[in-house]
């Protein structure tokens, strides 16, 4: 069970936020060392972590996030049983869907992963409709991405969180911080019910990282929240089991199916928001509908669920981690948009590679770290 309180000893890492992005560090850091989260909510991953699409697309990112998804997939497919005894991902596909005046946004995806190992394949309309009966006759281009699938966000969560636990970490829950100051013996982070000493700070805050770098008296880097909205709908229609993730090739809808008459569906929208407990708004969800509706013949009979999470961004779009430039023991992770879930193995393994001064594993070969690190020139000068 989570601590509701600050334990009053000094760690070697503190790491604020327990999404997906602080349990998986937590549990590739407290083998190594004596590990603190400490989470705001009342409970681990209640916003962005929680509120997931959950689906694995290798091309999901653009091609420079593509490496890290690549290297986590392994990881997500096959886990050591020490961790799970199954692993958490179940085959589904991915069809990226256009009609004719989006042919050049389809040549142009499939030019950014040539040369990169995905396998990819153009459709044109027969094939389209044997994945996806019931589309209307206009979609007839797509790219089929057949190693795309869904994720369990919940076990695979669960179970960083069980092996930090197992390996002696502490979480602590209901525990904002609310200041950080540097001294002799490290970091101080005043939180809730008490005072924390590290000699590191991982800053996995998700929404919030921009302002925990503030209290540390550090520079943002930029990190904006965005808020998607999800719909469970039930149609009039039998959902095939197999059908694939169905992503609009111009990013304005996706949907998967979610049983034999629902489907999970987003109008894949990304509004500015404040960090906050996000949640959906009535034109969005009309808006998703609306977008569903013309490309599919499936009647929507009812609403059933609406929600909302944040995802959030860097201004160039790609994951931040690693030290900050300026503040020594203060590391960042954060900013994974979309595709933190995915990306989360190898993320983990090269920030906690990094702090423990080791040299990431062969399978990280074609990553470079530099491309997201805190520092780098495309975050630019934030305030």
């Amino acid at each position: 069970m989570p601590h509701r309180h600050c334990t009053p000893m000094a760690y070697d890492v503190a790491i604020i936020g327990a999404g997906i992005a602080g349990a998986s560090l937590a549990a590739a850091l407290s083998a190594h060392m004596s590990v603190i989260v400490l989470e705001a909510e009342d409970q681990p991953g209640y916003h962005t972590t929680g509120r997931s699409a959950a689906f694995w697309s290798v091309t999901y990112g653009g091609p420079v996030v593509q490496p890290l998804s690549s290297a986590s997939g392994p990881f997500l497919a096959h886990p050591p049983k020490s961790f799970s005894e199954t692993g958490f991902l179940l085959r589904r596909g991915a069809l990226m869907i256009g009609r004719a005046q989006d042919e050049a946004k389809i040549a142009n995806f499939l030019s950014a992963f040539e040369g990169s190992g995905v396998a990819l394949e153009r459709l044109v309309a027969d094939a389209i409709q044997a994945h996806m009966p019931g589309a209307h006759a206009a979609w007839d281009r797509a790219v089929w991405e057949p190693s795309t699938t869904d994720i369990d966000v919940a076990r695979l969560h669960a179970a960083y969180l069980r092996q930090a636990r197992q390996s002696g970490a502490v979480l602590a829950t209901s525990q904002k911080v609310q200041g950080i100051s540097r001294g002799q013996q490290g970091w101080t982070l005043s939180c809730s019910s008490g005072e924390v000493v590290a000699h590191r700070i991982i800053n996995a805050a998700g929404a919030w990282a921009d302002d925990v770098a503030r209290l540390a008296g550090l520079a943002p880097v930029g990190v904006t929240p965005y808020r998607r909205t999800m719909v469970q709908l039930e149609v009039a229609a039998q959902v095939p089991a197999n059908l694939p993730l169905v992503v609009d090739i111009n990013e304005q809808f996706y949907f998967k199916p979610d049983g034999q008459n629902r489907i999970w569906l987003s109008p894949h929208d990304e509004t500015p928001s404040l960090p906050c407990d996000a949640a959906p708004e009535e034109m969005d969800v009309a808006l998703a509908i609306a977008r569903f509706e013309e490309v599919m013949d499936w009647p929507v009979v009812r609403v059933e669920r609406t929600w909302a999470g944040l995802r959030n961004f860097a201004p160039d779009r790609l994951p931040v981690f690693g030290a900050d430039p300026q503040g020594a023991g203060f590391f960042w992770c954060a900013g994974q948009g979309g595709f933190g879930i995915q990306t989360a193995p190898a993320i983990a393994d090269l920030l906690a590679a990094e702090i423990l001064g080791q040299q990431p594993g062969a399978e990280y070969n074609r990553i470079n770290p530099a491309a997201f690190a805190p520092g780098r020139e495309s975050l630019g000068s934030q305030t």
